[in-house]
């Protein structure tokens, strides 16, 4: 069994051929449709022979080759990404994102209204300040909100 393609491949090396093969894909190497197939045989493999088919028509990535690790030898810790901070807008509940844009919907209108009626017949009283004050509610729910979420524990991410 000295022939590597008959060597069975691990989980690492199915899940770098993922790798390289997403690489690929943002690459624009490979369509949605090729990518999926070999994905899917990807995770179906078992021997290197089986990974190394998926890559025979794609030049070599550098940095991103399929490592096959022999039994015994540690292989280089790979760097870790660390995720961004999530923005303000990103974090909040989609309700909250929702109600936001109404409201800022509806205060375009009004000062729309407004400018066009004080054009019209001069200048008017300034009524769209009135929406400050539903705007004034959804900030502090939006604040009560986001410090409650961060006293929470977050979730595992595999929930």
């Amino acid at each position: 069994m000295s022939d590597r393609h008959e060597l069975r491949a691990s989980d690492r090396d199915r899940q770098a051929a993922a790798d390289r093969l997403r690489a690929a894909h943002d690459e624009g190497r490979l369509d949605l449709n090729e990518y999926d197939d070999r994905l899917t045989r990807a995770y179906g493999s078992v021997t290197y022979g089986d990974l190394d088919q998926l890559f025979v028509d794609l030049p070599a990535a550098g940095g991103l080759e399929v490592t096959h690790v022999s039994p015994g030898v540690p292989s280089a810790p790979r760097p870790r990404r660390v995720p961004a901070e999530p923005t303000v807008v990103a974090s909040m509940p989609t309700a909250l994102k929702v109600l936001w844009t109404i409201w800022a919907a509806v205060v375009a209108v009004n000062l729309t209204v407004w400018l066009l009626v004080s054009l019209g017949a001069g200048p008017t009283y300034f009524w769209p300040m009135w929406l400050l004050v539903p705007g004034s509610v959804l900030f502090a729910v939006t604040a009560s909100v986001s410090a409650a979420r961060r006293g929470r524990p977050e979730p595992p991410p595999w929930k």
